[in-house]
């Protein structure tokens, strides 16, 4: 989840030490200098339990097509009590569903927006104006001002890493926003996401 702005070395930095933890004793460990203070300071744990990996059992939105066609990607993030919130894989898909290392590679049909992965990226199809209540309604979620899934509390906003003063579920998932939601301890925002090719 690095914003874009920190730049491909430091990209580079956190992938060495994710394999350096995976026990993979060829690769050299980087020095903690080089891994960016701003990333670091963005930086927080999964959460541990089901409030924090809320599944995908909400309606399709809009027509169900056999193929996925022209999407524009949206980045999602959510944090709650100073923990990251997974958003669900399988938002907006009819089954039966392919799954290949935690991706959808495969579904019966694809609604008007879907999330392939549980990476925050929100694929809309072209065309589509959808938002945050579009979404939570895929998802079969919860989003008001006070409450963000089954978190309770003032839901702050930030869409490009800046504050958003109006209500959460009419944010737009325009072409390549980065969109955090946060209840609880504040989590400097990321400005922006490496979107992958074709979102």
């Amino acid at each position: 989840m690095a914003g874009r702005g920190l730049g491909a070395a430091a990209a580079a930095a956190v992938l060495a030490l994710a394999i350096a933890a995976c026990g993979a004793s060829a690769t050299p460990r980087p020095a903690a200098d080089t891994i960016p203070a701003a990333l670091i300071a963005q930086s927080r744990p999964i959460g541990h339990g089901a409030a924090f990996h809320p599944p995908a059992r909400g309606p399709v939105p809009g027509d169900c097509r056999s193929g996925r066609g022209a999407r524009n990607g949206a980045h999602v993030e959510l944090f709650a009590r100073n923990r990251v919130v997974l958003v669900a894989a399988g938002i907006g898909v009819r089954g039966p569903i392919t799954r290949s290392g935690g991706r959808i590679t495969q579904a019966r049909c694809y609604g008007s927006l879907v999330t392939l992965e549980p990476t925050g990226v929100v694929l809309v199809r072209g065309g589509t104006r959808a938002t945050l209540a579009d979404l939570f309604h895929a998802w079969g979620q919860t989003l008001t001002p006070r409450r963000l899934l089954s978190f309770r509390g003032r839901v702050r906003v930030y869409i490009d890493g800046r504050p958003h003063l109006g209500p959460p579920a009419r944010v737009p998932l325009r072409r390549h926003a980065e969109i955090v939601l946060e209840v609880g301890p504040h989590v400097p925002p990321h400005p922006a996401y490496h979107f992958p090719p074709g979102a």
